[in-house]
């Protein structure tokens, strides 16, 4: 959402604050803090050394810097700081201020991700059109080219597509593999190490609430992939196993934002750790387009087409 602002007034109505929102937080600068928290500037200041000294947050995610025209007609270069600092602060120096900052500021939050949730589902309902019409349409030209082989025209440029007309061709008959072609010992990433990327998707966003889980939805779809009864595996190949992770990060909506994000990080982090991400010439088994491609396919899918998606991922690793 672009720039706005609202107007803080303080519960008792003495204080008045221009609050920036932008990158789905809150901004303040260090006046504005200052009039906030009714605390002169040098004390904020030695707070927000203190905040980052302590690696308590990191200046680089919650800092921006912004030209700013003065009363006197210079532009000056003045430091915004967001709601994780403007918190951090408040419990230091007024914790009463700062806990109706935090409930005022919660319910503009909400208000704004409730107006960006619509949007988005507009967005979505007509990308799903959009992708509709282009499957109808490559249905056509494969019904097109079997009959152009038929009469043997066969179209050379057409065989540079001919895996993905056959993977449509698999989905529409219901043929697409249902286990993947690696069987051996799977190798799983810890905890850790999928919060870390979760952790560097963060450092490129300005969201606050980027990659905050909301449930234990993201630590039951990494230790989905990995169930079995006695010695059968539920998930066999590695490429299922990449298949329902990719589709349980997203439906399980663990994350209050960045769940699609998360959940191709987390795939590909997945294919990496078991030598199936890159093929013997370096290049990735699936490229920057295919894994926005399946990932908006997992988010639209319904419920009862989880085994058709799970398929289709593992028909496509399969064929790299």
């Amino acid at each position: 959402m672009k720039k706005q602002i609202e107007i803080y007034t303080s519960p008792d109505g003495n204080t008045q604050i221009d609050v920036s929102f932008e990158g789905e937080t809150f901004w303040l600068n260090l006046n504005q803090i200052s009039a906030l928290f009714k605390k002169d500037k040098s004390v904020i200041s030695r707070h927000l050394k203190n905040i980052f000294s302590s690696g308590e947050l990191s200046r680089d995610a919650v800092v921006a810097k912004n030209a700013t025209t003065a009363t006197d007609g210079k532009s000056y270069i003045i430091e915004y700081f967001n709601l994780d600092v403007i918190l951090s602060v408040g419990y230091r120096v007024n914790s009463k201020r700062g806990t109706q900052f935090r409930q005022w500021a919660t319910q503009r939050l909400k208000n704004y991700l409730i107006v960006g949730y619509a949007l988005n589902e507009k967005r979505l309902e007509q990308k799903n059109k959009e992708i509709q019409v282009l499957h109808d349409g490559i249905r056509i030209l494969n019904r097109s080219i079997k009959e152009k082989i038929n009469k043997k025209e066969e179209l050379n440029w057409l065989k540079s597509f001919s895996e993905g007309l056959q993977l449509l061709d698999d989905y529409d008959h219901e043929a697409l593999d249902r286990v993947g072609n690696s069987s051996r010992e799977t190798s799983f990433p810890t905890y850790n190490e999928y919060k870390e990327i979760v952790n560097h998707l963060k450092i490129k966003t300005h969201s606050s609430l980027f990659g905050i889980e909301s449930n234990n939805g993201f630590d039951s779809a990494i230790n989905q992939i990995n169930r079995g009864f006695e010695e059968v595996d539920v998930y066999p190949s590695i490429e299922e196993k990449a298949a329902v992770l990719l589709y349980l990060i997203v439906k399980n909506y663990a994350f209050v934002d960045g769940n699609k994000r998360i959940a191709a990080a987390c795939f590909l982090l997945f294919l990496n750790k078991n030598k199936l991400l890159f093929k013997n010439s370096r290049k990735p088994v699936i490229g920057n387009k295919e894994i926005v491609s399946l990932t908006l396919f997992v988010a639209s899918s319904h419920p009862d087409e989880m085994m058709s998606v799970k398929n289709l991922i593992v028909s496509l690793l399969n064929r790299t």
